[in-house]
């Protein structure tokens, strides 16, 4: 059964996903260029990844969505097992968000150019300036229920832990007070871990999403950022598997 889903991917799945890849970025820039970025910057990018997963065949389930308020901005930090992440929290989080990315992916043909013209922030590490320039963008989108989705942890796992968090989602939320809500994602790892060589075939499993309480702000300042980074680690290692 491995060596036909193998063959599954490589000649229907994989194809099928680069047209489908090309086309969202292409009606995401259109759409963001002609006006109201938060539909077109949203949208198109839920439906791509809700159909990617059902593409390729991997089943989701997610618990907690009961958890979060409509309305209400958040700041979402979650674990990072694999490039998979991002199609379950962009397809099923279910919330119109934004996200934080390493600089580097604006380099990727037509997703580069999508995601900045959809708003997602760019976090660029080559000096004080430049992430203090991404902060203050990203604190400017956090408005009318706006959202922003983190992997603090800052890359892809090399072993399916939890590494260490850093600092900069939970300053924003400290800084504009708002509530933090921890995600863990289990099953991505099983399917695409990050050590694999260069010809990487997803193998099948169970893909599972745990939305959690979200943290509210205790005060202001380094105790709030500190405790809250982490009791968010320590929520979402209490339910990885």
């Amino acid at each position: 059964m491995r060596i036909i889903y193998y063959l599954y991917q490589l000649c229907i799945a994989l194809p099928l996903f680069i047209v489908l890849t090309i086309l969202t970025s292409i009606v995401t820039i259109i759409g963001c260029m002609t006006g109201n970025g938060n539909f077109w910057g949203y949208w198109p990018g839920k439906i791509w990844s809700m159909v990617t997963l059902a593409l390729f065949l991997i089943p989701v389930k997610v618990y907690g969505r009961e958890n979060l308020q409509k309305g209400q901005s958040y700041v979402f930090v979650a674990n990072h097992q694999g490039a998979i992440d991002i199609y379950l929290i962009y397809g099923h989080l279910f919330r119109n968000f934004k996200w934080m990315l390493k600089a580097g992916l604006r380099k990727i043909p037509f997703v580069g150019l999508a995601c900045k013209k959809a708003g997602f922030i760019f976090i660029d590490h080559t000096s004080p300036s430049n992430i203090k320039a991404s902060m203050v963008e990203a604190e400017k989108t956090l408005r009318d229920g706006m959202s922003l989705v983190v992997f603090p942890e800052g890359r892809r796992t090399f072993t399916g832990k939890v590494g260490p968090f850093k600092r900069g989602a939970f300053m924003i939320a400290d800084e504009l007070q708002l509530p933090v809500v921890p995600i863990t994602i289990n099953g991505s790892y099983d399917i695409l871990p990050r050590q694999r060589g260069m010809v990487n075939f997803l193998r099948r499993h169970q893909l599972t999403m745990t939305i959690h309480e979200p943290i509210m702000p205790e005060g202001k300042g380094n105790d709030n950022i500190n405790a809250t980074m982490q009791r968010a680690r320590e929520e979402i290692i209490k339910s990885l598997k």
